[in-house]
């Protein structure tokens, strides 16, 4: 008999050959049944090659130009099933364990829509281990930085479905709008202190390249669901924009 998939998992990619391979390994080393969907945005790299070693595994797969990440990421989750879901951008990694992990804890708290666990960052080499900057969950925690890292959360599906999944007008900080929408409409997010995934930080991603567009729809997204931007926001402002590479170089901890 064969086990009904327990999690879908959605893979957005763009031009991330170097490493998809890896991205997708650690979704099929999970040792639960997994809907691994890709949503490739038309690469002109290796990617559809990658993609193609692991087509009989995937339940679904395209490549071809879209809507931007958010509408990609919607389009994948709609195509599975499975009671939970989750993204893993394709230059980041499950940690062995990390989503039977995830799955035990929203067993355990069936009234959390979400669960979100400890993260750890690392280079395009995997070295250089940091850890994102995580806490219980709290509005105040939530209004004054992203506490909760992407690659180490699980959603029910029922509670996805219930927020319309992610806001595909948002380009930068639709995460993040996410745990807010989440937060609003189910109750709090329940927190596991075990790290379960891993988040790639090298020069290509989003949050490098365009540090002031992410900064600023942050802000924007905790002005709609907080009523205001914490002062917080305003003081760092130079520190997350302008300094970043030398902060991130003196720092243990990364986190907006």
């Amino acid at each position: 008999m064969m086990t009904a998939p327990a999690v879908t998992v959605v893979i957005p990619s763009y031009n991330q050959a170097a490493f998809l391979k890896t991205a997708l390994a650690s979704v099929f080393d999970q040792s639960v049944a997994v809907e691994a969907i890709v949503v490739d945005g038309g690469s002109t790299d290796s990617s559809v090659d990658i993609i193609k070693r692991f087509e009989s595994r995937l339940l679904w797969w395209r490549s071809c130009q879209d809507a931007g990440q958010a509408a990609a990421i919607n389009e994948g989750a709609s195509k599975g099933r499975a009671p939970y879901v989750c993204w893993l951008n394709s230059d980041d990694l499950y940690l062995a364990g990390g989503l039977p992990r995830m799955i035990q804890a929203l067993q355990d708290v069936p009234e959390a829509p979400a669960v979100y666990g400890r993260c750890l960052i690392i280079d395009e080499r995997a070295q250089k281990k940091k850890a994102y900057w995580t806490a219980p969950f709290s509005e105040k925690h939530l209004a004054n930085r992203c506490f909760i890292a992407q690659p180490a959360t699980l959603i029910r599906r029922s509670a996805w479905e219930q927020v319309g999944g992610l806001d595909e007008r948002l380009r930068m900080s639709f995460d993040y709008d996410l745990w807010w929408r989440l937060y609003k409409r189910c109750g709090s997010l329940q927190y596991l202190r075990e790290v379960v995934a891993a988040s790639r930080y090298h020069q290509g991603t989003k949050t490098n390249r365009f540090r002031r567009a992410h900064y600023r729809e942050s802000m924007m997204v905790v002005r709609k669901h907080h009523g205001s931007v914490p002062l917080k926001w305003y003081v760092a402002w130079p520190i997350h924009v302008y300094l970043w590479h030398y902060v991130n170089k003196a720092t243990d901890v990364i986190g907006i």
